[in-house]
């Protein structure tokens, strides 16, 4: 899940999805240790997505991050060439 999608959620959807996406990685796990190796790379970004989650939890309860945040990077200024 891209960051931008879990930064405009609120607190109560960010648990629900760190719940589902916790879910899927069970059941990955649990097909893994029966010998099905197809979802490798899907298990790799489930993880992902949990510690993305985990992270944006914590920087809110920290102060850091806001659910709202949109500060966009300010640009610089062009300086004007001396003639």
């Amino acid at each position: 899940m891209a960051l931008k999608n879990l930064q405009s959620m609120s607190d109560a959807d960010l648990k629900a999805e760190e719940a589902k996406v916790g879910e899927q990685l069970f059941r990955l796990r649990f097909q893994q240790g029966l010998g099905d190796n197809a979802g490798v790379n899907k298990l790799r970004g489930l993880k992902k997505d949990v510690a993305r989650i985990k992270t944006l939890a914590r920087q809110r309860a920290l102060g850091i991050a806001t659910q709202t945040e949109t500060a966009a990077p300010a640009t610089k200024s062009k300086k004007a060439k001396k003639a």
